[in-house]
């Protein structure tokens, strides 16, 4: 389905017209045929001497009937070599403006780049668009391709990447004019040296962050960098690469298996990771969560839990989902609850409750359901006071305490961590309770507390329980 032998150099002009609304065609305007004739001139090697004869009953023209022909071929039409309606619509769909018929390259090979490790910046923004929003967009679309090769996308902030992304209009320096609203969108070209793989948008159109009244940029952006990375076209309707521009849920992978296949022919799979167990030695590890559970100390890194009996003696290695099967992989805060007899896991902006190893019903549910607040986007480490009955959660550099008798946050909080739990520096990564001293991990560090008076009792090494 995809045209790859291009030459290098062969510059993807990426154009999406906007849709113009087609009347029947009986006798084509002069209009339409205007329309065809460029149509088939950008995208179908249409030789510019060709006079547009063929629409016009006196006269007949084989070149532009041939390259009629093509395009309604490369759409699944009825191939006819006559401007119909059928065609018509299709040629005033908005579409990207890479060619469907390339150019036979001169060298027989593959526009691809030669290594993995690609690079982008972002040169200048739209004002359509907050920069966040930019930035989501271009990192997102780049992603789309990176999780199904081993290609690796880095951003930088200076200097020339290997893929240059900038919003301009009408002339701006390589030869190809935009055109000013209503119109052509962005361009693109093919892997290779200077211009080679930049992306361009025409600032004077309407882009969107999710809506469908304008055009998606993350959706726009995704079909561009299918050509920085030397794709062309597919003629599989629905494929992320078929040359028209089609709204799809922002949310949802916009490839198909044609354009997977595609780009695995020029890049391969994505290879998995290999899976390797942490090393027994946990001497260095900077723990994701701790937590008591029943009686032992559980520690959390990445897929693993590391456990520690109450004596210290034994300890144990095994994947969380080995004894929580229902529970995430690298969690950031975990605690036990000795009264309600559950463990509470938290991962991003959701909660899991387990009593024993079973999920309780209802879970996970949202971080709104301790009462936190939509700006608290994940807790960082929680730990349960068993003899006041309340909860830390630390957020940044804040901390939150609920009530697990009265099930509601309480009154005063959020309040800074350092103004409380005094001569505690970074932030808190994990933290537990044991004989009645919290214990407050910050990275390799590990904070000593007085559980009744909050004092700073010994500064120790993450290490100092060695579960491992």
């Amino acid at each position: 389905a995809h045209n790859m032998g291009i030459h290098r150099q062969l510059c993807f002009l990426a154009s999406l017209l906007l849709v113009l609304h087609a009347g029947p065609i009986s006798q084509p305007s002069d209009k339409d045929i205007d329309i065809a004739e460029d149509y088939l001139r950008n995208f179908y090697n249409l030789e510019d001497s060709t006079y547009a004869a063929v629409f016009r009953p006196e006269a007949n023209n084989d070149q532009l009937s041939k390259k009629l022909k093509e395009m309604q071929k490369f759409f699944g039409l009825k191939v006819t070599g006559k401007l119909n309606k059928e065609t018509m619509g299709v040629m005033k769909k908005p579409r990207c403006g890479v060619p469907d018929v390339a150019a036979y390259s001169t060298f027989g090979d593959e526009p691809k780049w030669q290594t993995n490790e690609l690079t982008y910046r972002i040169v200048n923004y739209t004002p359509d668009l907050s920069k966040a929003e930019v930035d989501t967009s271009m990192e997102k679309a780049l992603q789309v391709w990176a999780k199904v090769t081993p290609l690796k996308f880095t951003r930088i902030n200076r200097g020339t990447a290997d893929i240059m992304i900038s919003f301009a209009t009408r002339d701006h320096g390589d030869g190809l004019l935009f055109d000013g609203p209503q119109g052509t969108l962005a361009h693109a070209f093919a892997p290779g040296s200077g211009n080679g793989g930049d992306v361009h948008f025409d600032d004077d159109e309407s882009f969107t962050f999710r809506s469908s009244r304008g055009h998606v940029l993350f959706l726009v952006a995704a079909h561009e960098f299918g050509h920085s990375l030397g794709l062309s076209h597919s003629n599989v309707p629905g494929a992320l690469m078929f040359p028209t521009y089609t709204f799809t849920d922002p949310d949802r992978s916009p490839l198909s298996s044609d354009d997977i296949e595609g780009i695995q022919s020029l890049y391969g799979p994505l290879k998995p990771k290999p899976v390797t167990k942490p090393q027994p030695d946990c001497q260095n590890l900077v723990w994701d969560a701790v937590t008591t559970f029943k009686g032992e100390t559980v520690f959390f890194k990445d897929r693993y839990s590391f456990w520690r009996s109450s004596s210290g003696r034994s300890a144990a290695q095994r994947p969380i989902k080995s004894f929580w099967p229902n529970a995430p992989d690298d969690i950031d805060a975990a605690y036990e609850d000795l009264v309600q007899d559950n463990v509470f896991f938290f991962k991003g902006k959701q909660v899991w409750a387990f009593n024993g190893q079973n999920l309780e019903p209802g879970y996970p549910k949202p971080l709104s359901s301790f009462g936190l607040p939509e700006s608290v986007t994940k807790v960082d480490a929680a730990v349960h006071n068993k003899n006041t009955g309340k909860t830390l959660l630390f957020f940044d550099k804040y901390y939150y305490r609920y009530d697990e008798r009265e099930n509601r946050m309480d009154e005063g909080y959020p309040k800074r961590v350092e103004n409380v739990f005094l001569g505690l520096t970074g932030q808190v990564t994990a933290a537990h309770m044991s004989n009645n001293n919290i214990y407050l991990f910050s990275g390799r560090n590990l904070f000593e507390f007085s559980s009744s008076d909050r004092k700073l009792l010994r500064l120790l090494k993450s290490n100092y329980f060695q579960p491992c």
